[in-house]
């Protein structure tokens, strides 16, 4: 059983920063030492100057195998998030065809189980008529049910008021949402393109899928959940006022209620649309600088619970199109951990708040065994960051399929330099090892 030994490395880890050795044997972290330690290893990797972080924990991204491996496919995917510290995943379902039985979302996890490079879960899709599936989804193997409520990327909207409280009244799994309002989106687009016509430029996305639409549908699932306390995860905040649905009051474990926010909307807002376009065409919209800053001040005071990507690759071909054939979606998994800890050296979130919210409460909120933290007896899910180099994006070094990104140009103020996934060097100084697998999250639930 292989042993690697990381040395002098800075631990960001449960609120603390301080230094110590690691020891990793086979899959697991078999000693941490504030001392350090002096025994023989396989491996041994100086981190002095360099930050160890809990591998990130990725709750929302689309690596769009099966049927739509032309943008994306869970090998390139998990290798852009594992070059990035992520080193787990949870993947959506709106494929093709969309994964919405045991039987094809059992065929997702068998083709990762051959070439996931990262940690790996999958979502059961919901749609108006498999409720007797989603009855029968085992909690311990598989992170939750997705319900969209609103139409993005795919076909599964679910927005039959009748069909939602079924779901909601009877599902014992966590539910994660996509929230969005089509109707009102709807009216929105009928009022633009007859005033604009069909070439409408993108910074009226936020205007058609609109804060109105965001808080319409937010606010009716977190009326379902509290009507038949079901467990309501809600993805991808992009609002001010989506937050007064949320509480910072009550502790993560007792809560029945979370939401997420995602890096595109702390990073990004409407005056960005000017020179990137169609490159930040999410669903949910990128919205208005007070609102990312609002998201931003949630997540600090635990209105929002975790960070994640909504990483949703298309070809630069798709995205070159006009407004309404142009689809929503973008790569961003390569870089979460560097955009998030450009942020702290803004002075903007402390890098344990970083931590918190982008490792340790993923594993909180999913009940993920063993992951998550660094700790004697988890998995050896470890990120080595180094500050003293910085990371410039370019083409060349993507490993999306889709080789764009809305970072490109920008020189961000670190480098993730080393990942283990489930105790295996993976990736390290830019080189991917491409001949071990992550492994299936099991959920203590």
């Amino acid at each position: 059983m292989n042993k690697i030994l990381i040395k002098n490395a800075k631990l960001v880890n449960e609120g603390e920063q301080y230094f110590a050795d690691v020891l990793i044997k086979g899959q697991f972290i078999e000693k941490i030492e504030k001392q350090g330690i002096s025994m023989p290893a396989d491996i041994v990797i100086d981190a002095e100057g360099s930050y160890l972080l809990p591998g990130a924990i990725d709750d929302q991204v689309h690596f769009r195998e099966p049927g739509l491996t032309h943008k994306a496919d869970i090998q390139t995917e998990s290798r852009a998030a594992v070059a990035g510290g992520v080193t787990t995943f949870m993947e959506m379902p709106n494929t093709l065809p969309p994964a919405t039985t045991l039987d094809l979302l059992e065929e997702k996890y068998q083709r990762a189980a051959q070439v996931s490079a990262a940690n790996y879960s999958f979502y059961l899709g919901a749609t108006a008529h498999n409720l007797e599936q989603i009855l029968r989804v085992n909690d311990r193997q598989i992170c939750g049910v997705k319900i969209f409520m609103g139409s993005s990327t795919g076909d599964m909207l679910v927005d039959d008021p009748k069909a939602i409280e079924a779901i909601f009244s009877q599902c014992g799994s966590l539910i994660a949402t996509h929230c969005e309002d089509d109707h009102i989106i709807a009216q929105n687009a009928k009022q633009y393109k007859a005033e604009f016509g069909k070439d409408l430029p993108m910074k009226f996305h936020p205007l058609i899928r609109s804060e109105a639409a965001c808080y319409a549908s937010s606010s009716f699932a977190v009326n379902m959940a509290q009507k038949y306390g079901t467990r309501l995860h809600v993805l991808h905040i992009s609002t001010a006022k989506e937050l007064e649905l949320f509480s910072n009051e009550i502790p993560l474990l007792q809560k029945k209620i979370t939401a997420e926010a995602c890096i595109h909307h702390l990073w990004f807002n409407d005056a960005d649309y000017e020179q990137l376009g169609s490159l930040i065409k999410w669903n949910p919209a990128i919205k208005t600088k007070h609102d990312a800053s609002a998201i931003l001040q949630a997540i600090i005071d635990n209105r929002i619970d975790v960070i994640a990507t909504d990483h949703a690759p298309h070809t630069s071909e798709e995205k070159s199109r006009s407004y309404f054939q142009c689809p929503s979606g973008g790569p961003l998994i390569q870089h979460s951990y560097l955009a998030m800890f450009d942020l702290y050296k803004q002075g903007k979130i402390s890098l344990e708040k970083i931590v918190e919210k982008m490792a340790h409460h993923l594993a909180m909120l999913f009940e993920i065994d063993r992951r998550g933290f660094i700790r004697e007896g988890f998995y050896a899910d470890l990120t080595i960051l180094n500050p003293g180099i910085q990371t410039k994006v370019i083409k060349d070094e993507l490993y999306s399929k889709c080789k764009w990104s809305p970072f490109e140009g920008h020189t961000f103020p670190a480098q993730i330099t080393h990942t283990l996934v489930s105790g295996n060097l993976v990736y390290a100084n830019k080189k991917m090892q491409t001949d071990v697998t992550g492994m299936r999250l099991l959920f203590n639930r």
